[in-house]
């Protein structure tokens, strides 16, 4: 088995101590800054702001992937925060990146190290921009935008040194949602096909609690990989809990072409169902006739709190890796970790591969 083929679960973007150490949070969280403020500025001062920025940020990225490689192997996986270069894209700050040599140079040699550092560590790393990064979409306006905001993300991938070698190196991967149902499939299609050739290399796409549901998606998996959230499938379908062996499953793993797949994870927040017991599986039915609203059951929790849906998760490892969307980051997924190594060890790891038994 090689290293990329090891189960890993991971966070996104942000580190939280689990001491409340504030220094070490600021030594590995990137940092940022808006629009509105950079605009406030003359060049002079925006850029040495944003030199700033960037300057942490670099070192702050550095640190973070150090960090997750020297964790078992079982939890080297990383989603990196989107806003590392501010302002990249907005005519603010681009011409930064485009015309000043000491920035192009600080970003160059950021990333280059940051790349170097996750493959050398076995760090998977992934991107996922935001919200309004859609491609289904009747707006031209909001496509172009999300063209160029997914090229933003390719353009830092590239100087990691995740683009340019086919499909999906090293497991890395820039994720977003359908977009708006209105567009439809073929829309998505239209959108992707505006994309460089690095860009599709890197894309996938999960499913999501509105618009576009796994069965919505599955007409894509000859296209891109597919990312299947849990959590999202079980708003959307009205609490079906996938299982390893759905006949779905080996759709998702051949969209991804060889290359093992990526699977999201979160659970209902804590404080909505503070008595639940967490050997069992919230009941999305049950839940909603017991007057808690669908669009509440959908907010990720703090932790991975629910052993049940822990237990669903150990069972996926076995072609899949995750990403834990839980609001207390690294400790949520350390949780999950913790769980199936214990898991792995009652169990013979009949579940999971071997290699989780020393992770």
């Amino acid at each position: 088995m090689t290293s990329e083929d090891t189960p890993r679960v991971g966070f996104c973007c942000k580190y939280v101590s689990p001491v409340g150490d504030t220094a070490a949070e600021r030594h590995l969280n990137l940092i940022g800054t808006t629009i509105a403020a950079l605009s406030r500025l003359d060049r002079t001062a925006a850029l040495a702001k944003a030199i700033g920025i960037v300057e942490h940020n670099m070192a702050a990225l550095a640190a973070q992937i150090a960090e997750v490689g020297r964790r078992p192997a079982l939890e080297r996986l990383l989603r990196i925060y989107s806003g590392v270069l501010p302002a990249y894209t907005h005519p603010v700050g681009s011409w930064m990146y485009r015309e000043e040599p000491s920035m192009r140079s600080l970003v160059e040699s950021g990333l280059a190290r940051a790349g170097s550092l996750a493959r050398a560590t076995g760090v998977r790393l992934s991107m996922h921009p935001g919200q309004y990064c859609v491609l289904a979409t009747t707006n031209p306006a909001a496509l172009e935008n999300a063209i160029g905001d997914f090229e933003y993300h390719t353009e830092m991938m590239r100087m990691m040194g995740y683009a340019g070698g086919g499909w999906h190196p090293h497991g890395a991967h820039i994720n977003i949602h359908g977009g708006a149902r209105a567009a439809g499939i073929e829309g998505f299609r239209a959108g992707l096909a505006r994309l460089s050739a690095d860009a599709r290399n890197l894309i996938t796409v999960e499913n999501d609690e509105v618009s576009y549901g796994l069965d919505d998606l599955l007409p894509l998996a000859d296209t891109l990989p597919i990312v299947l959230d849990i959590h999202h499938h079980w708003i959307k379908s009205g609490g079906e809990y996938i299982r390893s062996d759905d006949p779905r499953i080996p759709l998702i793993q051949e969209s991804w072409r060889g290359v093992r797949p990526v699977s999201h994870v979160s659970v209902s927040r804590e404080d909505l169902l503070p008595d639940h017991p967490p050997g069992v599986r919230p009941d999305f039915v049950a839940l909603l006739e017991r007057g808690i609203k669908a669009r509440d059951l959908r907010a990720h929790s703090d932790t991975m709190w629910n052993d049940a849906v822990n237990d669903l998760v150990t069972a996926h490892l076995v072609w899949t890796d995750f990403e834990v969307e839980a609001k207390h980051k690294n400790l949520a997924s350390r949780r999950l970790a913790e769980h199936v190594g214990r898991l792995s060890g009652k169990r013979n790891s009949h579940l999971i591969r071997p290699s989780l038994q020393n992770a």
